[in-house]
């Protein structure tokens, strides 16, 4: 299991840079082929339509849990009712996502039409259709993707979503080629879900064995289910309301440009959610054995420090180098237009580091089945975001979402959480913190001290613009070796360069 989860890790990680490589070149053509304009359509409707993923009731979080209290008493008919039981909840959710998406697209002209050119109002309904087909077809995989991640077949997930990755902007390009625009767009998505969906159902039907039994559907397992997985729907609403929402309420308040550049910020900033969460993930099977083997919060402890100071280190490292250069990577990446979005960017996702290294902490509380006062806080957080946002966002526009959502984050997700999960969860969030704080200092000088110097020697070419990362990445890794890593780490880091290096030379040997 430690080399699957490492192998996850790695293809992970590898997974990110093949991600955003693509985006690299996927969205400035995207923005090319169809405009500032259609961007914020595809946006704003894609945001709407996505909406339609509450209909699963948080229930895509439940089954790991649920399948390690089966697996680890060896009730392989318990696994087959439970497999059964999800796949019956998720075809019905599947069609009634359909249908309910079908509904919206015909109400375009009410949602977008203060706002949106006619055009733009069509483009709307038919993009709202599309995408609305791809979120039913989304929905009905998790089933199958499921069980996949509750077996920990880490590398078959990554290299799938890899494919993914590249075969999502082809399709698109292809079809913008073609005259489809935006339309075309989502097309190309709707047909790479349902690739994903049948490679889905073959894997785990196939290779893992995944069975069904429906002969006898337990009904205290469905109430189970639907209690431990109504405050996981209210975590769906608070990252819905989150990474949606806003969309939703500049284009209806503020316009499609307003959208399109708060949407390439938020695109920005969901770069450094899935730095974090590649890593986590691997860890969510982990987590719910030891929970349901020993519940020992001294080993979760342990744990969740060990692998939030590898998070903070990434986080850190990424922001501080964006801090540096970001200015010059937005601007000629997707245009002068979208320079806002640098600073959008940096006043967004510094406060977000604190619980991307803690979110092994989410999956430990799911475990405990003690996520509901969480739930609580971040559905009052959301609501807090939604209703200042609208208020101010005509006004201060883009910002107005922006400063929203870093106050839900500070006091739901930075105070509460801490003192949550040190109080009540029985985490030492004092022996984290201790070990993760040196982190952020040592970025901080590091991004300070590069920053400076930009302003003697600007970020004008892509020369500079590497000659700048590279020297913030050595100043970091220097500080981080110096004061941020123990003894133990920095022996580790050498015995495996070493152990790297050996295996280099006796393979070109």
């Amino acid at each position: 299991m430690h080399s699957k989860r490492r192998a996850g890790v790695l293809l992970g990680y590898a997974n990110i840079v093949v991600k955003n490589a693509v985006n690299l070149l996927y969205t400035p053509l995207l923005l090319a082929f169809v405009g500032q304009g259609d961007y914020g359509v595809f946006q704003s409707a894609n945001s709407f339509v996505f909406s339609l993923t509450l209909l699963s009731f948080g229930l895509s979080g439940t089954y790991v849990r649920f399948y390690m209290q089966r697996k680890t008493r060896d009730d392989d008919e318990g696994i087959r009712m439970l497999n059964g039981m999800y796949l019956l909840l998720y075809a019905a959710i599947s069609v009634t996502a359909a249908i309910v998406g079908l509904v919206f697209s015909t109400q375009t002209q009410t949602l977008f039409g203060a706002t949106f050119k006619p055009h733009e109002v069509l483009l709307a309904s038919h993009v709202m259709a599309i995408m609305a087909l791809n979120v039913a077809v989304t929905l009905f995989s998790t089933v199958f993707d499921a069980y996949v991640a509750a077996n920990e077949e880490f590398t078959f997930q990554q290299t799938r979503q890899m494919a993914t990755t590249l075969m999502t902007p082809g399709a698109a390009l292809v079809l913008l080629n073609l005259g489809m625009g935006i339309v075309g767009v989502a097309c190309a998505q709707l047909m790479v879900s349902a690739l994903l969906l049948v490679l889905n159902v073959r894997y785990a039907l196939g290779r893992l064995n995944m069975r069904f039994s429906f002969a006898q559907l337990d009904s205290g397992l469905l109430v189970a289910l639907v209690s431990f997985s109504a405050w996981l729907f209210a975590n769906q609403v608070c990252d819905l309301i989150n990474q949606n929402v806003p969309n939703v309420i500049l284009g209806a308040t503020c316009g499609a440009t307003a959208v399109a550049v708060f949407a390439v910020a938020v695109q920005v900033r969901n770069v450094f959610v899935s730095l974090s969460t590649t890593l986590s993930n691997v860890f969510v099977p982990m987590v719910n054995r030891i929970v349901s083997q020993t519940n020992d919060n001294t080993e979760l402890t342990r744990l969740m420090t060990r692998v939030g100071r590898l998070q903070m280190m990434l986080l850190c490292w990424v922001y501080g180098g964006f801090v540096v250069v970001g200015s010059f990577f937005v601007r000629r990446w997707a245009g002068e237009g979208f320079a806002d979005a640098y600073p959008l960017v940096l006043v967004m996702v510094l406060p977000l580091c604190v619980p991307l290294s803690q979110n092994i902490g989410i999956e430990i509380q799911r475990a405990k089945n003690l996520h509901k006062a969480r739930s609580i806080v971040y559905l009052a957080m959301a609501v807090l975001s939604v209703v200042s946002t609208w208020l101010l966002s005509r006004r201060f526009g883009y910002w107005a979402a922006a400063l929203s959502y870093v106050a839900s984050i500070v006091l739901g997700n930075g105070v509460f959480m801490n003192w949550y999960y040190h109080e009540r969860i029985g985490l030492d969030m004092l022996h984290f913190w201790r070990s993760v704080a040196p982190v952020p200092a040592c970025m901080a000088i590091a991004a300070v001290v590069c920053f400076v110097g930009t302003k003697v020697a600007p970020v004008t070419r892509w020369t500079r613009f590497l000659a700048w990362g590279g020297a913030y990445s050595i100043l970091y890794g220097l500080l981080l070796w110096v004061a941020a890593l123990s003894e133990i780490d920095r022996a580790s880091v050498v015995s495996h360069t070493l152990a790297l290096l050996n295996r280099v030379r006796g393979e070109a040997c």
